[in-house]
């Protein structure tokens, strides 16, 4: 065997090239990293805010010292072996992570010689507290301290006691400020966790050879060379904005390009800086997107944050958000940075779209290349949280609170930034203990957040804001709309002089989809402009065929034909249904003659739309509401005769709602009589207590009644009164509703992150099932090449819903093929029908 001394310990390598990277070199790129991000003012606060105490210059040195060794596992042979040519390794390989385990067990009997020395002064500045198995889950994850095997420094050739010296020699060299006498590193457990995320963050930099060339050669005099390159670095990729500030003398209309903010929205731009958690009640269209803008760029000129995560519920959502934020960016700053748009499987800075290469690599659309370091958190979704500015999903934002890989990196980077999650109500048990735990973990860092709904009702905003849930007569009385900050008793009102709108309510007693389009399509032939929302796919469907039957000239038409909107589609289609409903329904919508948009939830929010009539299926109180917020959004907006007042239908089933409490029907309803309930919308007294107001107030005076209304369905004395009026089985269902409601909360709190604790042992072995959402997934499918889909467009990913997924694993192969009975999505031996009206099952399925 060769002589195994000429190899130095490499940290990284390229084995196209052939080119190494010294470990000690890799080491201090990560340290100079770690150390640049703490040179921050609001990076350093965050830090501070988490020890419990000013971090002096020798506490943040001692810190990079010990970042500098986060690889060392990396000197054992059966790791260095993985980069030496062929035939001269007859050994086992190893993990670094686990040999650095073994590491610290070999220091037992050698302590005072270890590491040139220096591990009696690490033991120190470490104190009693456990700082390696955070040092040691970089990666993203727990690494298990293994059991003791045989030695794993063994008598071999390549000469690893000499590269453990040289890594304490140049750690003498490069953290002087590090040792002297001084007291122990802060011992606070949510301390460790925001060092373990500042840390991956700073390896997944650190780890780039385009911004750390490789150098082969130990050098003491790199640690010069890896603090100017971490520097720029961050500068480049945005972790470091200290070079970009807002314009000066921004106000509300530099940002928004509206002349005055409303009373909400001045409510919201007063807020001074301490006040570090605040929910906005405002009805919908009423300007709270504006707030927030104006609530971050108040924050992000006082350098209490760098920079922000909008967080929104669906995707289509996210992407038509997108646009409205980054032209608010570039009202107000020189250079604006790119809004990332956070959607995993999609590329996006800016207006700038990428597509992925097969080296890993990015290619932009602008012509920008593959060399592109700003677009750095746009490149991969773990990263998303680390943009200046990103729009995307609350799903990922809620990443940072569960027991998953890189839970860690996400927190610590969200830490810097306002994070807004509009739609709050939106969440049920389980999202919300999720979304609570992960707003404790951003607030205790020093961290800012902005809470929004349009219908959030007393006993949610008292799970938010803590304290306990205000008596039915107080909630009712409270103002609306409101601001209210975390440690204030009391809401700020924010009432403004709007007329608001009176909206006549109509139920029905069907909701079949010839009803549905019949309404739909009478009203567009007078000229109107009709959003129908079913609460299930299967309903939409039917519906847009009636409606087909009927008139297909006056339904949403994609690419020469009729389209309707749901989450059934290609992702590539999803992006094109999201600009056809835009333009057929919103602001800049051409008026012409009536039209008709069908489709379901992915309709309902935070989508800037108008419609002149809405029908819709009956859901929870405060959904409706919310879908009710896209009729008549836009004042001043011609209507045409018989439609001058806005008007809601709402469809419900003929035979009353008691049969839901032991069956579900199109999303309503329970889908089991005995055991666990579970469904959609499975609060069958709150869609009573729904269907009993809008009996009760044929016409509903928006935002006046908001507040009324959504106690009047949510409040948990209302609700009680409502099933005990109604019986025994309204009161037992009542019963077993709240007995699945704290079966949720105890299933988000066995996932969730507790930075208060140490960090677990491991994570559960079930990791990658651990979900944002309760609710099985289904798989997700990428074809091998783009090809045509129903609209004329390239598609190429598609996910299956879970309940037509059993028995695959997401490994299946798909195909898209034209067959005589249209295009067909092959998954495995699965054939689905994928046309106009999104995925279908075949019908020998």
């Amino acid at each position: 065997m060769a002589d195994m001394r000429e190899f130095g310990a490499w940290g990284k390598t390229d084995k196209a090239s052939g080119m190494t990277h010294a470990l000690c070199h890799h080491s201090a790129d990560v340290a100079a990293v770690f150390l640049a991000l703490l040179s921050q003012p609001v990076w350093r606060w965050r830090a501070e805010t988490a020890a419990g105490r000013t971090l002096t210059d020798r506490d943040v040195a001692r810190l990079g010292a010990l970042v500098f060794l986060h690889d060392i596992g990396k000197i054992s042979p059966a790791f260095q072996a993985k980069g030496w040519p062929a035939g001269l390794w007859r050994g086992g390989y190893q993990s670094h992570l686990e040999a650095g385990w073994h590491w610290c067990d070999s220091l037992e009997e050698r302590e005072d010689t270890a590491l040139d020395g220096v591990v009696p002064d690490l033991v120190a500045w470490l104190g009693e507290e456990d700082w390696l198995s955070m040092l040691f889950a970089h990666h993203g994850r727990p690494v298990q301290q293994p059991n003791p095997t045989e030695p794993w420094l063994s008598e071999e050739p390549y000469d690893w006691h000499a590269e453990e010296s040289r890594m304490g020699v140049m750690l003498r060299a490069w953290f002087p400020e590090a040792f002297g006498a001084g007291a122990p590193l802060p011992a606070t457990q949510r301390f460790r966790h925001f060092f373990g995320g500042v840390l991956a963050l700073a390896d997944w930099v650190g780890s780039d050879q385009r911004a750390f060339p490789f150098e082969a050669q130990p050098d003491v005099g790199y640690w010069v060379r890896a603090q100017t390159r971490a520097a720029r670095r961050l500068r480049e990729i945005g972790l470091d904005v200290r070079g970009r500030g807002i314009l000066a003398l921004m106000g509300f209309t530099d940002l928004t390009g509206y002349d005055a903010p409303s009373a909400a929205q001045a409510e919201i731009g007063a807020l001074p800086v301490t006040a570090r958690l605040a929910v906005l009640e405002a009805e919908t269209g009423s300007g709270k997107t504006e707030a927030a803008l104006w609530r971050y760029a108040n924050l992000r000129a006082a350098g209490a944050v760098d920079g922000m995560y909008f967080a929104v519920p669906t995707r289509a959502a996210a992407a038509q958000l997108h646009g409205r934020v980054n032209a608010a960016l570039a009202r107000v700053y020189d250079d604006p940075p790119e809004a990332v748009l956070a959607i995993p499987g999609q590329v996006v800075a800016g207006a700038a779209r990428g597509q992925r290469l097969p080296d890993w690599s990015v290619r932009w659309d602008d012509d920008a290349g593959t060399d592109t370091p700003n677009r750095w958190a746009a490149e991969h979704a773990t990263r998303y949280l680390a943009a200046e500015v990103a729009v995307g999903t609350v799903d990922q934002a809620m990443l940072a609170a569960l027991m998953v890989k890189h839970a860690h990196l996400r927190g610590a980077a969200l830490a810097r930034s306002l994070l807004v999650i509009d739609e709050v109500h939106a969440s049920d048990c389980y999202m919300r203990q999720v979304q609570r735990v992960l707003l404790k973990a951003h607030l205790e860092l020093g961290g800012y957040a902005l809470l929004m709904s349009a219908t959030l009702g007393a006993q949610a905003r008292a799970e938010f804001l803590g304290g306990d849930v205000p008596p039915l007569a107080e909630a009712v009385a409270a103002p609306y709309p409101a601001v209210w900050i975390q440690g204030e008793a009391c809401a700020r009102p924010a009432a403004g002089q709007g007329s608001g709108k009176r909206v006549h309510m109509d139920a029905v007693a069907d909701w079949s989809g010839e009803e549905a389009a019949d309404r739909a399509i009478a009203a567009a032939r007078q000229g109107a402009r009709v959003l129908v929302i079913r609460n299930t796919v299967q309903r939409a469907q039917e519906t847009f065929e009636a409606a087909c039957r009927l008139d297909t000239g006056l339904v949403l038409q994609v690419a020469g034909g009729p389209a309707l909107h749901h989450s059934r589609f290609s992702a590539e289609d999803r992006v094109l249904l999201d600009k056809a409903v835009e333009g057929a329904l919103g602001k800049r919508a051409s008026r012409g003659r009536g039209c008709v948009v069908i489709g379901t939830q992915t309709l309902e929010q935070s989508l800037d739309i108008d419609a002149d009539l809405l029908i819709t299926d009956l859901c929870p109180m405060d959904v409706l509401l919310q879908r009710i917020g896209r009729l008549h959004r836009h004042e001043g907006r011609a209507r045409p005769a018989g439609f001058e007042a806005p008007r809601c239908v709402v469809l419900h089933p003929v035979d009353g709602l008691a049969p839901l409490m032991t069956r579900a029907e199109n999303g309503l309803g329970s889908f089991d009589k005995s055991g666990p309930i579970s469904g959609v919308y499975v609060d069958v007294p709150g869609l009573a207590a729904t269907l009993e107001q809008i009996g009760a107030h044929p016409v509903w005076e928006i935002p006046r009644m908001n507040r009324g209304l959504v106690e009047a369905a949510t409040h948990p004395e209302a609700l009680a009164a409502l099933a005990e009026a109604r019986g025994q089985a309204w009161t037992d269902y009542r019963t077993r509703l709240t007995g699945a409601n704290l079966a949720q909360l105890g299933m988000a709190a066995n996932v969730v992150l507790d930075r208060d604790a140490p960090l677990p042992r491991q994570y559960p072995s079930d990791e990658q099932a651990i979900q944002t959402r309760l609710g099985e997934a289904g798989p997700v499918y990428d074809l091998e090449a783009p090809l045509t889909g129903p609209f004329g467009r390239p598609v190429q990913r598609f996910a299956l819903p879970a309940q037509w997924a059993r028995g695959l694993d997401g490994t299946e192969t798909a195909t898209l093929e034209q067959q005589d009975t249209g295009t067909v999505l092959n998954v495995g031996d699965r054939p689905f029908h994928y046309g106009r009206c999104g995925l279908q099952k075949m019908e020998n399925q």
